[in-house]
């Protein structure tokens, strides 16, 4: 299986990246993955769009071809990232906006939309400190990205994995949920 690992955050100290690197050492030797870290790309995330760049043809943007090139390549997509203020960071925002564009991951149909990228499965790893018993009730860019993003591109099955709590939780706590994240990571 080809995995396609997308990472958004920009401390390379921070418990995302102890997260990302337990995916990583947990996948199985048979699979291919890649590493996607958007900070580290400097990955620019301003859409733009004007009389010489028209929306309708993002698609066809040759700086995001690569980005379209390892979706297409990936079997399964694993996004690793922090929720602030509700949302994702820009940056994420940013490549959803310009890599997951119609014509490419989608198209319109007479009524509603069709996905493109059907035969593909997502696992979505969120981090953010909103209580647990909070969650249900809370509006976040982990379930936006599963529900209105993944999911109308022809995506599924899509697992959202919540790790709430972060700043508050000791190390012992930090430690089970990575060892959580290395369990799912390992039956990929």
């Amino acid at each position: 299986m080809n995995i396609l690992i997308i990472y958004a955050h920009p401390n390379p100290a921070s418990f995302n990246a102890a997260i990302l690197k337990q995916v990583q050492n947990s996948l199985s030797k048979s699979h291919n993955f890649q590493t996607l870290d958007l900070y580290a790309e400097h990955f620019d995330p301003i859409l733009q769009f004007d009389k010489d760049h028209k929306r309708r043809d993002l698609d066809k943007v040759p700086e995001m071809e690569n980005y379209r090139r390892l979706i297409t390549w990936a079997d399964q997509l694993i996004f690793i990232f922090p929720l602030w203020w509700s949302g994702m960071p820009a940056i994420l925002k940013g490549f959803i906006d310009r890599v997951f564009a119609a014509g490419f991951a989608y198209s319109y149909k007479k009524v509603g939309m069709e996905g493109h990228l059907q035969g593909k499965s997502a696992w979505i790893i969120t981090t953010h400190n909103t209580p647990a018993f909070i969650t249900p009730f809370a509006q976040d860019y982990g379930k936006v990205l599963k529900r209105q993003v993944l999911k109308t591109c022809g995506i599924s099955p899509v697992k959202l994995t919540q790790l709430t709590s972060i700043e508050k939780i000791s190390t012992d706590k930090r430690q089970k949920l990575l060892d959580k994240i290395s369990q799912i990571a390992s039956n990929i």
